[in-house]
């Protein structure tokens, strides 16, 4: 297979930073809130109407994303492999690098929501708030998942690049097969490994130039091909045709949408790479690579606070709030969406420091990062499954900080010490 050089590469760079960008979009879009008899609402604006169908065309990101997460994480996996570092070495890396941040948006989530408790706030509305700031958590113990995975899945890529992305992709199709036939919506979760793991997959051969490689007519038609698919499960009531129910669970017509976004990426590479070496979309894609974890993890609670504070001014001055999918409510959401922007990328612009601080490069055991990641899937799926509150913050964040030690330069240092010959060991005297 053919291995990338270690640069960055300006077309992947400025579509992941896209993808960032439509995800807060998308959710800033999905906010709602109105002022009812009792006080304020708060609600997903997507379920008024049927407009988030089409916008769910536009704005579902996520499996291009994790394409490009695949690409960049077997160019950097490959990078430092040149450097003698391990598969483990690497995951340890990424897990360290995805639960820093991730510890400081929750626990500053669970502080926020003890103070919204004092302060006398309706607890229904304090459960709704730790509800919705948890639901964009999925993709961090996803994303866990696939980077701790990612040394073991290239170097099955590097045997057998077709059958393994095959396999992953038969394994998803089954999956949503038993889910139509015995109508049981809870083994749809276990595409959460099958699903977004081919998307990755897609990813690395992707980076090999292997999509590249084939003809322009042969991609345009994979493209088509999978949107013929699409609306033919749409038709039949296989897939919904709301890209963002596809997400919870995920389904295949995640992979078929990957694909679509795979073949227009790589038709439109050049342009791309023309596009992102100009001054304004260089400058946008440096700032979210930069920031990228930071802005997923603190969009969700700046949205909060600005539906928040929209509803103390309705409650405050007697002024109505436009209801979700309304005229009015769409007259409002370019302003909405200046000031959510403005104030997401403000707020990542400090606290990203969590997110590039590195530690210095040292040696960890492969089942150190195995438990490290598992730790912090298990903090991610309470929340999810129980809610964010102050309690399942705290346990949360501790997880998490154990995760951390576990891969910690300390935890390393005494390993590495305990595994040396006692006659190597240093010897002290009183």
């Amino acid at each position: 297979m053919t291995t990338l050089t270690p640069t960055r590469d300006r077309a992947v760079d400025l579509v992941r930073a896209l993808c960032i960008a439509g995800v807060v979009v998308l959710h800033s879009l999905m906010v709602g809130v109105t002022i009812g008899p009792e006080g304020p609402v708060f609600a997903n604006a997507g379920e008024a109407g049927t407009w988030l169908v089409p916008v769910s065309w536009l704005l579902q990101v996520m499996p291009l994303f994790f394409v490009i997460g695949g690409f960049s994480g077997v160019t950097a996996l490959r990078a430092a492999r040149r450097r003698g570092e391990s598969g483990a070495d690497f995951a340890a890396a990424r897990v360290r690098r995805l639960l820093l941040p991730a510890v400081a948006a929750v626990g500053s989530a669970g502080v926020l929501l003890v103070l919204l408790g004092d302060a006398g706030v309706d607890p229904e509305i304090i459960g709704i708030a730790g509800h919705r700031f948890g639901q964009p958590l999925w993709f961090l113990g996803v994303f866990l998942l696939c980077q701790t995975l990612l040394p073991v899945l290239v170097r099955l890529h590097e045997r057998a690049p077709l059958r393994t992305v095959t396999a992953l992709v038969c394994l998803a199709l089954l999956v949503d097969a038993v889910r139509a036939v015995t109508g049981t919506a809870g083994i749809g979760f276990l595409n959460l490994v099958f699903v977004w793991l081919a998307m990755q997959q897609l990813g690395f051969l992707l980076a090999d130039g292997w999509i590249d490689r084939l003809s322009r007519a042969t991609r345009l038609c994979a493209a088509g091909a999978s949107l013929g698919l699409l609306a033919a499960s749409f038709a039949f009531g296989f897939h919904s045709p709301d890209l963002i129910a596809n997400i919870n669970p995920p389904t295949t017509a995640l992979i078929l949408v990957a694909v679509v976004h795979t073949c227009a990426f790589s038709l439109l590479r050049g342009r791309l790479a023309v596009a992102a070496s100009r001054p304004l979309p260089a400058r946008f894609t440096r700032f979210v690579t930069a920031r990228a974890m930071t802005i997923y993890l603190w969009h969700m609670p700046v949205l909060l606070t600005l539906a928040g504070i929209s509803a103390l001014v309705g409650m405050s001055t007697g002024a109505p709030l436009p209801a979700p999918a309304s005229p009015e409510w769409w007259l409002t959401r370019p302003l909405w969406l200046v000031v959510a922007l403005t104030a997401t990328a403000l707020l990542s612009v400090p606290l990203a420091r969590l997110e590039s601080f590195r530690t210095r490069s040292f040696t960890v055991t492969g089942g150190a990062a195995t438990a490290a990641a598992s730790i912090g899937i298990a903090g991610v799926a309470l929340l999810l499954l129980v809610g964010t509150s102050p309690t399942t913050a705290v346990v949360a964040v501790t997880a998490w900080l154990l995760a951390l030690l576990v891969t910690s330069p300390v935890r390393a240092a005494v390993a590495a010490r305990a595994e040396q010959p006692a006659s190597a060991q240093p010897k002290y005297s009183a």
